[in-house]
């Protein structure tokens, strides 16, 4: 049992870190610099967690700050709860919108990339990325035994929840607060922040989505912006894009009057 729940902590953390800084942070909004070894050791761990081929999670995301909560955006709780949760998972083709080499020209031109997107033809991608990700785990069975290819298992099926919960729960107001007045429904959500890594604090991400630091506050822990910290001191991250305090006093102000004038109206 000892075995199984260190492998599957030391797994999960693997895996949500590769969702958090490698998939999200540094390929969707390139909020780092690093070198291609750190990038593909990140990138494989989001890669065997099934979160799909890296240009096709990447375009879709950026279609999503594109078209945030709008009819466009692929994964909006305000058109469909089974849509935001599962639907836009079924879809075989990229919606006439979302064009990868319009999207994330930064990663076509990536070879590895290139081939785990399959041309566009998602039911490929996605079958050779499960195809992978079992492929894993038995090598893990063959050489560590059961217990650990299953708790690497587990923990890569619970990682994939993630995005999936983020994707409803951070964009469903009454679930959470926010920090920084917006248009669209992003919510700060404490136990998604949590579970997550530091993406749950989302309002944050979606006012400042270049920022490399999701949580803004003292007590919002943001242990993938921590991660990338650490790199950093070792000389393994370049550059971080870092959000000043004089902006984030400016948006705070700027939020404060819209509060300050809804209240006025509502009187």
């Amino acid at each position: 049992m000892t075995t199984f729940i260190a492998v599957f902590i030391l797994s999960y953390i693997w895996h949500a870190l590769g969702v958090t800084v490698g998939y999200h942070r540094l390929l969707s909004h390139r909020t780092f610099r690093t070198n291609k070894f750190v990038e593909y050791f990140f990138v494989l761990a989001g890669y065997l967690s099934m979160e799909g081929s890296p240009i096709w999670w990447a375009s879709i995301h950026r279609a999503h700050h594109k078209y945030v909560d709008t009819p466009l955006d692929p994964h909006s709780p305000r058109f469909g709860f089974y849509n935001a949760l599962f639907g836009w998972l079924t879809r075989e083709t990229y919606p006439d919108h979302i064009v990868p080499a319009v999207q994330c020209p930064d990663l076509v031109k990536d070879p590895i990339y290139s081939f785990l997107e399959r041309g566009g033809k998602l039911n490929q991608g996605h079958a050779m990325g499960f195809a992978f990700c079992i492929l894993f785990r038995i090598v893990l069975l063959l050489t560590f035994g059961w217990v650990v290819a299953l708790a690497s298992m587990l923990a890569a099926v619970a990682v994939l929840q993630i995005p999936l919960m983020l994707n409803v729960v951070c964009h469903m107001p009454r679930l959470g607060y926010k920090n920084f007045e917006s248009s669209d429904d992003s919510t700060n959500v404490w136990w998604v922040g949590l579970l997550a890594l530091g993406e749950g604090w989302h309002n944050n991400h979606h006012a400042f989505p270049g920022s490399c630091r999701n949580g803004m506050r003292w007590f919002e822990l943001d242990l993938s912006y921590l991660t990338i910290k650490a790199l950093a001191f070792f000389g393994l991250v370049t550059f971080i894009n870092e959000i000043s305090a004089e902006s984030l006093e400016k948006r705070a102000i700027k939020t404060r009057v819209i509060a300050v004038k809804q209240l006025q109206h509502q009187r």
